[in-house]
């Protein structure tokens, strides 16, 4: 069996791209780690959801413990690094934010725990976050260098197969996918978002663990949001949408096509 390493940025990361991926691992009896770089604080909230004296951070902190569990997860750490909001906002220039933490600093972090745990693969993301967050760029380029110093053999970047995404956004009415005020990503947006299939090297089948993907996401009740849309979605469509998740390996060789991370 091994242990596979989750770099994520915020919590409730985990979901939507890998959460089927660590379900699906952790059923198979193999260990499955998530570390979660910041706590999430410059994140939104619904008005009127927090405890009193209970900080947004806080809240997402037992959000994602709670959605680790319902994915099989046997450690959860957080990295400790504070949230560098979105592109473009104020968050992106504060001295704590992630995107501001020096490389080698945070890989070094990172790696101990990599060796600590005999890590076999380390999963983080595409070059360019799957979207441009600044924390999740940082992701791709903490874990590269973690992987380097610790020598994790196997080193993958989670990302959306962007072909068929506009695929599904052609025909979301039909699917039930269609927001009722219009509201979404343009398919000009879209086209930034993840890779193109030719650039994945892996695509895992997680049809069978889509319930605990949703579990997860659900945990999520401060990203409500973001998540709100996903989980409205009919049962065989989410299926159809999130029944499989795209992975590259670094390194491989040319014309690699795998089903699994291990």
């Amino acid at each position: 069996m091994a242990t596979v390493v989750f770099l994520h940025a915020h919590p409730d990361d985990e979901c939507l791209t890998t959460g089927g991926t660590m379900a699906r691992l952790a059923a198979e009896g193999h260990r499955v780690v998530l570390v979660t770089a910041t706590d999430g604080a410059l994140g939104e909230c619904p008005e009127g959801l927090l405890d009193e004296g209970e900080t947004l951070a806080d809240r997402r902190a037992r959000e994602v413990q709670e959605s680790a569990a319902a994915l099989g997860v046997a450690e959860h750490r957080f990295l400790a690094y504070g949230d560098s909001g979105m592109a473009g906002t104020e968050g992106n220039v504060a001295a704590g934010a992630f995107c501001n933490i020096d490389v080698e600093e945070a890989a070094a972090a990172l790696a101990s725990l990599l060796e600590e745990e005999a890590a076999d693969v380390l999963v983080a993301y595409d070059e360019h976050g799957g979207y441009g967050h600044p924390d999740h760029i940082q992701v791709h380029r903490v874990g590269v260098r973690a992987a380097d110093l610790a020598g994790t053999r196997g080193l993958y970047q989670a990302t959306i197969n962007r072909d068929m995404i506009l695929e599904l956004m052609a025909k979301a009415a039909e699917l039930g996918m269609e927001r009722a005020d219009g509201s979404g990503p343009s398919p000009e947006e879209m086209a930034t978002i993840g890779l193109p299939a030719e650039q994945i090297t892996t695509v895992v089948d997680v049809a069978g663990y889509t319930a605990a993907k949703q579990a997860a996401m659900r945990c999520h009740l401060t990203q409500v949001g973001d998540m709100g849309f996903f989980l409205g979605m009919p049962g065989e469509t989410f299926s159809e949408a999130f029944g499989r998740e795209w992975f590259v390996r670094m390194r491989a060789p040319e014309g690699t096509a795998e089903d699994h991370l291990v």
